[in-house]
């Protein structure tokens, strides 16, 4: 499709994803959440793509939060289905990715944009970047998975603490609870972020995409996360990745991994 609100630069197998709409501080709107799901879907779906990195436009927003004017007069049915088609389409799809997904928090991550960093596998965040749930301030609760991957993340008092007070915490203290996993400054964000993505491109595909999954299924309350955890470590000794791992280790060089 064409895209009118992001943007996609592709280098060295990683893909760069930012949210373009500066003049909204990059707020999610319909828009902009079905341009991200064609982006994701498609990067997914191409093998040189080994790790996505998405920020926002600019130094002061990542994404302020969702475009409340599309939904300040949605009925009760109305906002399930915005509710429940963000999900699926996005935050849902983005989780389970198998291509690695780094959230470059590069300001402020608000409300939706905090689920959207959530969604992703992990986060780095810049100095400057102010993280919340302002949801029940607009008589409201988060909608695209808040609610669930906020505690999952640093657990539930501290959750429920930044939802019901809708108020933000900075990134040194979303390092402190684990939301992040470093802060650097703004101009140190992307370079870190593509640093980090290039030592997992130099690991096997096949490995980290059942790696996702394992981890991922353990958050699941409809699944068993070491079962899945031992049928995948099984089917990479089936794979020429793992005979290219195992034989590089053996014969003491760096492993050129096919990507089978």
């Amino acid at each position: 499709m064409d895209y009118e609100n992001i943007y996609i630069e592709e280098e060295n197998s990683i893909a760069t994803i930012t949210i373009n709409r500066p003049e909204k501080m990059n707020a999610l709107n319909r828009r902009t959440i079905e341009e991200l799901h064609v982006a994701f879907k498609e990067l997914d779906e191409d093998d040189e793509t080994k790790v996505i990195i998405i920020t926002g436009n600019g130094l002061k927003s990542f994404v302020a939060g969702a475009d409340i004017s599309e939904f300040a007069h949605f009925s009760v049915k109305e906002g399930r289905q915005l509710s429940a088609m963000g999900q699926k389409n996005l935050f849902n799809l983005i989780e389970g990715l198998t291509t690695p997904v780094i959230a470059a928090i590069n300001g402020f991550a608000l409300g939706g944009g905090l689920e959207l960093a959530m969604a992703c596998h992990f986060r780095i965040a810049s100095s400057n970047a102010r993280m919340g749930l302002p949801e029940v301030s607009l008589g409201v609760i988060p909608g695209y998975g808040g609610t669930q991957r906020l505690p999952q993340l640093i657990g539930k008092g501290r959750a429920l603490e930044m939802i019901m007070t809708a108020g933000m915490i900075d990134a040194d203290k979303a390092f402190a609870y684990g939301l992040v996993n470093h802060v650097v400054s703004p101009e140190e964000l992307l370079p870190l972020c593509v640093k980090i993505a290039s030592r997992i491109s130099n690991n096997s595909t096949v490995a980290i995409k059942h790696a996702i999954k394992a981890v991922n299924a353990g958050f699941k309350y409809d699944a068993d996360g070491y079962a899945v955890e031992i049928d995948a470590f099984g089917h990479c000794f089936g794979t020429d990745d793992f005979k290219e791992g195992t034989s590089a280790f053996l014969e003491k060089r760096k492993a050129d991994f096919p990507g089978s």
